[in-house]
């Protein structure tokens, strides 16, 4: 054991490296603040030391389903009726009735065979690999999928090949050479997170089926909005039938609260439910958690008119963006990145922002690559055209003082 003094020489020599480290994000412009919001989630906000009256252009409140006077409703009523939490797992103790009622409600909504609830999509990405592929198996990853597809993808033991973004050759070239294993899955984002940009699902099927391999999507970016009724990138590339297995959220479009699930065959999620490590070793979803995502995924199947409610005012910013003379990536979806490139002039930028009342983010390395630094601004169906051009009026002041656009 050490004495006193080692003990507080080892301390001060730990702290100096992560004073270090610390500052080499500070002087990179890569350090990230935590603005404190003092209000609900929703297009209008208010930030702890800014405008009282504050446009949220960052939140993933897609649908606007957050801050939905039926989705509280329901929260509330399942707090009452159920109470604010099982204290257990699922196996255990931590398994009501309404948990099971959205599971349904998910595979309903996904045309799969059924569903199994997470606490967050992370884990739900953290928990499939690992179950589903052995070392006898193949996993193929597009290379911008998200954190969470390729921790997932570090704890199983399956053989890893990493193919170009969105590089459908590169992608049959390394299907070629995994044909030498038992089973091949295919994993890729529908929609990836940072750029807005859609996966060639209908070519990845053509590949999957022509080299005897599964497809596996996350969704968080989809679910809720893309498609004619919502569905996702499946069913906006008319892929519903020929992929395999989804991960999703509901901590996005559907109520914004917290929760991931995984929906597929029943053979996969069966055995989820005996092996998936986040699933067996962490609590339940909080019953107000399952009731506000219930009630938002009943509002987004009783109306279609739900999931196209933000095509026009994503249109509307990105075509008024680029007229000013912005880099816009992605295309027609809702993520809509204003590429920059300079980690500290994002970071600039969208504190500018915040001074006239716009809230968005700089988004820098690790979150993106080096050099790919951006405000990520995401499109809400809760805001309005006004929100919308005010919005691009300050972009547009803002990228004037820093000599983005003239």
């Amino acid at each position: 054991m050490l004495g006193a003094p080692l003990l507080r020489l080892a301390t001060t020599f730990r702290g100096q490296i992560l004073s270090a480290r610390a500052s080499k994000h500070q002087g990179a412009g890569t350090w990230k603040n935590e603005r404190i919001i003092t209000s609900k989630q929703g297009p209008h906000i208010t930030v702890q030391g800014s405008r009282e009256d504050t446009l949220n252009f960052c939140a993933n409140n897609y649908l606007g389903l957050s801050s939905h006077p039926a989705v509280i409703a329901a929260g509330i009523a399942a707090l009452r009726d159920y109470g604010a939490g099982l204290s257990s797992v699922r196996f255990i103790c931590g398994t009501q009735d309404l948990h099971k009622n959205l599971e349904q409600k998910i595979a309903e909504f996904h045309q799969r065979d059924d569903a199994i609830l997470y606490a967050s999509c992370f884990d739900a990405n953290a928990g499939i690999f690992e179950v589903l592929l052995t070392p006898e198996d193949a996993i193929l990853s597009d290379e911008l999928n998200h954190a969470s597809i390729i921790d997932g993808i570090r704890l199983c033991k399956a053989n890893k090949y990493r193919y170009r973004h969105l590089d459908l050759t590169d992608l049959e070239n390394k299907l070629k050479d995994a044909q030498k294993h038992r089973l091949r899955l295919i994993a890729t984002d529908g929609v990836f997170s940072m750029d807005g940009d859609i996966a060639p699902l209908k070519e990845i099927c053509d590949l999957a089926e022509k080299y005897n391999a599964m497809v596996f999507i996350d969704e968080c970016h989809a679910t809720g909005f893309m498609g004619p009724t919502g569905r996702g990138t499946d069913e906006l590339l008319g892929v519903m039938d020929r992929v395999a297995i989804i991960n999703s959220t509901l901590g996005k479009a559907l109520g914004g609260a917290a929760g991931g699930y995984t929906v597929g065959p029943q053979a996969l999620i069966d055995l989820l439910r005996q092996r998936s490590r986040p699933y067996l070793f962490s609590n339940t979803l909080p019953p107000p958690v399952v009731g506000s995502a219930t009630k938002a995924l009943e509002l987004l199947m009783a109306s279609a008119e739900i999931a196209q409610s933000m095509a026009a005012k994503t249109k509307r910013f990105r075509s008024e963006m680029q007229a000013a003379g912005f880099t816009i990536g992605g295309a027609d979806h809702p993520i809509c990145p204003v590429m920059l490139g300079d980690a500290r002039l994002a970071s600039l930028m969208a504190d500018d922002m915040l001074k006239k009342g716009i809230y968005v983010i700089g988004f820098s390395y690790p979150v993106v690559p080096k050099g790919k630094a951006r405000i990520r601004v995401q499109i809400s169906a809760a805001h309005s055209n006004e929100d919308i051009d005010r919005c691009v009026d300050s972009f547009r002041e803002v990228g004037r003082k820093h000599g983005v656009v003239s």
